[in-house]
């Protein structure tokens, strides 16, 4: 069996701890059985919702987007996986002193215009390991506000017009939503929102000791199904 090592992208999920703050939480033990599992039965547990499909869709588009903004260029996606001993990763872009990662809002709303903060904590982690992985020291955590696309449109015409009794999709019912869920009205500068993370070695030696944490907690359940 392969020797756990965290995901970038799912690290936030054992960096939490129990009431007293110093051990792994509950969440963290969750994290590691259902890893364990997908080794013991070589599945791997699948999520997808209108959230991540829409990120998976308009991702090209939106790193042109940011590219333009920030006029960068051209942004070309990252298609290279990085490992070491701890974790692994595929950043969206890398450029030369600098690692860009794009995070697609489902809609207006929910899209942090006035957050001084990262709104995820996870994406804090994540940037911590995409620096760790490539050796770069700088981070862009860019939130981008793009079109709904269409097939996702359609989708929540057709849950509101089931949740509401309806018979069918109308041409005005269907305008009424690409209005909402699409912002070509709005001003680019209202669609960007831009995080800097700078490469913190005390976050990385924590992730260190969090992974061989999850090892130890791994071995004890082997131990107690007596594989």
């Amino acid at each position: 069996m392969k020797q756990f090592k965290i995901r970038a992208s799912a690290c936030g999920q054992i960096m939490t701890n129990d009431r007293s703050g110093k051990n792994m939480g509950k969440t963290v033990q969750t994290y590691c059985e259902t890893w364990l599992k997908e080794q013991l039965y070589n599945r791997r547990k699948e999520f997808s919702n209108k959230y991540t499909q829409k990120g998976l869709i308009v991702e090209d588009n939106s790193l042109d987007f940011v590219a333009d903004q920030l006029k960068l260029g051209m942004l070309i996606k990252n298609e290279q996986f990085f490992e070491n001993d701890f974790m692994t990763g595929t950043p969206d872009a890398i450029l030369k002193d600098l690692i860009i990662d794009v995070k697609n809002s489902w809609s207006w709303d929910t899209f942090p215009l006035f957050e001084s903060e990262i709104p995820n904590k996870d994406y804090y982690y994540q940037a911590q390991c995409y620096m760790e992985l490539t050796g770069k020291k700088r981070f862009k955590l860019i939130y981008v506000l793009s079109d709904t696309p269409d097939n996702l449109i359609v989708q929540a015409v057709r849950s509101y017009v089931y949740q509401n009794g309806l018979d069918e999709i109308d041409v005005d019912l269907y305008d009424l939503f690409v209005a909402k869920m699409t912002y070509s009205d709005v001003p680019d500068t209202l669609k960007i929102k831009v995080y800097e993370i700078e490469y913190d070695e005390l976050i990385i030696e924590a992730i260190r000791k969090r992974v061989e944490d999850c090892r130890l907690y791994i071995s004890e359940l082997l131990i107690k199904i007596g594989a």
